[in-house]
């Protein structure tokens, strides 16, 4: 099967550091999966301001 260069270089990469992975999985931890506060949603969507249909236009 073919594999890019890039994914050569990478697989070999991990393979001598494999701490990087560790680290890349932690703070994939912190950035994306995080828990949804459900009251801070409801009150952010509340809060919002409906946009006017053209923005441009004074009033």
């Amino acid at each position: 099967m073919y594999q890019s260069d890039f994914t050569k270089f990478m697989s070999e990469f991990l393979d001598k550091h494999p701490e990087v992975d560790q680290q890349r999985r932690e703070l994939r931890l912190t950035l994306w999966d995080r828990k949804v506060n459900l009251d801070d949603q409801r009150r952010w969507k509340e809060s919002r301001v409906p946009q006017k249909p053209y923005v441009y236009q004074p009033e």
